[in-house]
C-alpha cells in the first residue's frame, strides 16, 4: 500500500526551484525563516488580526498564504484564510474529545472555562452575529438573556439570567476573551463597571474577525444526530472514505494534527491501521513538519515527541517555577517511580509530608492544612496536558513520557547557592 503524498519538495516544506548562487540562497533562507516564523504564529494564534499582538507575523503570513495554505490543506486537512483584518487557520483537533487544553481567563489567574462559560461564549457569539456594528454590554447581556430562554438550554440545567454577580462575571469573561481575539474592540468604559453594577461598555463589533471564529466543517444547524459524540464526528467530517487514497489520506491528516498539537503521540493510542501507516511513513511526515515548523522529532519505543528548541510552542510548561510547578514536579517524580496506579488520595498524603520538607518554599495558601486536594488538581491538570499520566478509575497511572522525572531527586536551591 503507498500513500499519495509524494516525497519532501527539494528546496523546503512547499518545494519549488529557483535561480542559484550565493544571493538566490540568502533569499530562500529569509523564506525558509519568514515562513516558519508564519507558520508557528498560526500554530499558537489560529486567529490572527492585523492590529493584535502578532502584527509582524500576522503579516508574514498574509505575505507567505498562498504557501501556507497549500501545506496546511495537504497534510492536515485545514483551511486558512486571509484578508486585510485576519487570518484565520480553521483546525480540526487530531484528537475530538481532548479536554486538557481549554478555553482560559485573560487574568492573571488564567483559570479554564466551565461549561456555562463555553454555553456563554456561543450564546454571545450568536448574539453578535446578528448585532449591530456597536453594542453596549448591557445591551448584549439582554440578548444573551433571550437566547438563554432555548427550552434545550433550560432542560439541559443552563439558565442565565446575569442578575447575579457571578453571572456577569462569566459574562465579563466571555467578553475579555473576544477581546483578547479581537473579535470586540473597547471603546469606553469598563467590564469590572458592569459586574458591579455601575455603568455599561461600548464595543466595536469586528464582523470579519467574527466570521472567522466557527471553525466547524459543517454548521451544528445541519446535523440531525443527537448524541453528542455523532454531532461532533458529522461537524468535523470532510467526505467520505469510499477508496484507499482518501483512508490514507485521512490517517496522515489525522496522525500530523496530533504531531503538531499533541505534546507526545503513544503508539498504543493508535488503531492497527494508524500505527501501520505511521510505521511506514514516520520519515516523511515527521520530516515536512520539521521543514515548515522547526520542531523535531524526538522517537522512543513507545512513541513520538515533536519538541520544540525554542521552548515557544505551548501552553503548558513544565518545570515551571512557582508553588505550583514545584509541586507537579515533585509529584512527577512520585509517580515516574510508582510500580501501579497512585489514588489521587495517596498523591494528596504525600503533598503533606512534601510540605514538611519543601514548604518554606511554598506559598502560605500551599501550607495551610486541607490545600492538598486543590494542589494534587492542579498537578494532575499539568501532567494529563502533557501527556505525562493518565486518571483512571483505578487511580493515577504514570505514562511512558513520565520516565525522563524518575531519575535524581528534585534539588530547591536559593540564590547565591553555588553547588
Amino acid at each position: 500500500m503507498t500513500d499519495s503524498a509524494g516525497p519532501p519538495g527539494p528546496t523546503g516544506p512547499i518545494g519549488g526551484t529557483g535561480p542559484s548562487g550565493p544571493l538566490a540562497e540568502v533569499l530562500e533562507g529569509q523564506r525558509e525563516a519568514e515562513l516558519q516564523r508564519a507558520a508557528r504564529a498560526l500554530l499558537k494564534e489560529p486567529l490572527l488580526t492585523a492590529d493584535g499582538p502578532y502584527t509582524e507575523e500576522f503579516r508574514l503570513v498574509r505575505r507567505h498564504a498562498t504557501a501556507l495554505r497549500d501545506w496546511f490543506d495537504r497534510n492536515v486537512g485545514w483551511t486558512l484564510r486571509t484578508d486585510a483584518d485576519a487570518a484565520r487557520l480553521r483546525k480540526t483537533p487530531g484528537t475530538l474529545t481532548d479536554a486538557t487544553h481549554p478555553a482560559r481567563e485573560t487574568a492573571r489567574t488564567a483559570l479554564p472555562f466551565t461549561r456555562r462559560r463555553y454555553v456563554l461564549l456561543c450564546l454571545t457569539l450568536a448574539a453578535l452575529e446578528r448585532g449591530e456594528a456597536q453594542v453596549a454590554l448591557g445591551r448584549l447581556a439582554e440578548q444573551v438573556v433571550l437566547a438563554a430562554a432555548d427550552p434545550e438550554l433550560l432542560a439541559a440545567g443552563i439558565e442565565f439570567t446575569l442578575e447575579r454577580r457571578d453571572e456577569r462575571l462569566d459574562l465579563a469573561a466571555v467578553v475579555r476573551l473576544l477581546l483578547r481575539i479581537g473579535v470586540l474592540r473597547r471603546v469606553a468604559g469598563d467590564e469590572e463597571a458592569y459586574v458591579s453594577g455601575s455603568g455599561d461598555v461600548l464595543y466595536d463589533v469586528r464582523r470579519r474577525v467574527l466570521a472567522g471564529m466557527p471553525a466547524a466543517l459543517r454548521g451544528p444547524s445541519l446535523i440531525e444526530a443527537e448524541d453528542f459524540a455523532e454531532r461532533l464526528t458529522e461537524m468535523t467530517a470532510r467526505t467520505a472514505l469510499d477508496s484507499d487514497e482518501l483512508r490514507f489520506r485521512a490517517i496522515r491528516w489525522k496522525l500530523t494534527r496530533r504531531l503538531l498539537d499533541d505534546p507526545v503521540l503513544y503508539y498504543d493510542d493508535l488503531t492497527d491501521d494508524e500505527l501501520g501507516y505511521l510505521t511506514r511513513q514516520r520519515g516523511f511526515i515527521t520530516a515536512r513538519i520539521t521543514e515548515l515548523t522547526g520542531l523535531v522529532a524526538e522517537v522512543r519505543a513507545e512513541g513520538i515527541a515533536m519538541v520544540d528548541p525554542l521552548d515557544d510552542l505551548t501552553d503548558v510548561r513544565m518545570p515551571e517555577q512557582g508553588t505550583h510547578g514545584h509541586v507537579t514536579l515533585l509529584l512527577a517524580q512520585h509517580l515516574a517511580r510508582a510500580d501501579g496506579p497512585v489514588t489521587v488520595a495517596e498523591l494528596a498524603a504525600h503533598v503533606r509530608e512534601l510540605a514538611v520538607e519543601h514548604g518554606n518554599f511554598w506559598s502560605k495558601t500551599a501550607r495551610e492544612p486541607g490545600a492538598e486536594p486543590g494542589l494534587v488538581a492542579q498537578a494532575l491538570t499539568k501532567l494529563q496536558a502533557l501527556g505525562l499520566a493518565e486518571h483512571t478509575p483505578r487511580g493515577v497511572v504514570p505514562r511512558p513520557a513520565l520516565a525522563r522525572y524518575a531519575v535524581g531527586d528534585a534539588v530547591t536551591r536559593t540564590t547565591g547557592d553555588e553547588r
